[in-house]
C-alpha cells in the first residue's frame, strides 16, 4: 500500500527492494514512469549489475505534463541500456513490474512519487514464477504492440521538446 498515511512509504520500499535484489531482469509496464532520483539510481544499479531491464510506456497517455517529466528522465536510462518501448494501439494502463520471472506486483500504484506517496494505492505483491507466467505472457504481447524508443530518437527531440522536458522534470516529485 501506498498513501500520506503510510510514513515508511511501502510501496517505494517494495519497488527498491525488488529493484535492489534483481540478479537477470526487470520488466516495467506503467502507465506513468517517472522515476524519482533514488529509483533513477537504484534502476542504474541494477544495469550495472547487468540486470536487462525493459519497460512498457505508453505512446500517449492523458497528461502531457506526466508524458514530459517522463521522459525527462529517460536518457540516462536508454545511455545505461535500458529497453524502452512505446505502446501504440490505445492508451496504456498497466501497473505492473516483474523481476526475475518470479516477483509480480500489480495493482494501483503508478511508477512515480504521486502513487508511492501521495495518493492512496495497493498493489498485490507475489513471490512465485508460476503466477509470474501470465504476467510474462502479457508483457510479452503489449511488447509486440510497442516500439522501441532509442537514445537516438530521444536526443533528436525538438529544442522546445526539450525544453518543456525538462520542465516538466522540475516538478515530476509533485506528479
Amino acid at each position: 500500500v501506498s498513501g500520506p498515511d503510510e510514513k515508511a512509504e511501502a510501496a517505494r520500499l517494495a519497488y527498491l527492494l525488488a529493484i535492489a535484489s534483481a540478479r537477470e531482469s526487470i520488466r516495467i509496464a506503467h502507465a506513468y514512469f517517472i522515476p524519482d532520483d533514488l529509483m533513477m539510481r537504484t534502476l542504474l544499479e541494477a544495469r550495472q549489475r547487468g540486470v536487462e531491464i525493459e519497460v512498457i510506456a505508453p505512446a500517449i497517455n492523458d497528461s502531457l505534463i506526466g508524458r514530459a517529466a517522463a521522459r525527462s528522465r529517460w536518457g540516462e536510462l536508454l545511455a545505461a541500456g535500458v529497453k524502452i518501448h512505446l505502446y501504440e494501439p490505445a492508451l496504456y494502463h498497466c501497473k505492473v513490474m516483474i523481476v526475475d520471472e518470479r516477483f509480480v506486483t500489480a495493482g494501483s500504484i503508478n511508477f512515480d512519487n504521486r502513487s508511492f506517496a501521495i495518493n492512496d494505492e495497493a498493489n498485490l505483491c507475489l513471490l512465485d514464477p508460476v503466477a509470474a507466467r501470465p504476467h510474462l505472457k502479457a508483457f510479452a504481447e503489449d511488447l509486440a504492440d510497442s516500439r522501441p524508443y532509442s537514445l537516438t530518437e530521444h536526443r533528436a527531440r525538438p529544442v522546445w521538446v526539450k525544453a518543456g522536458d525538462w520542465l516538466c522534470g522540475l516538478v515530476s516529485p509533485l506528479l
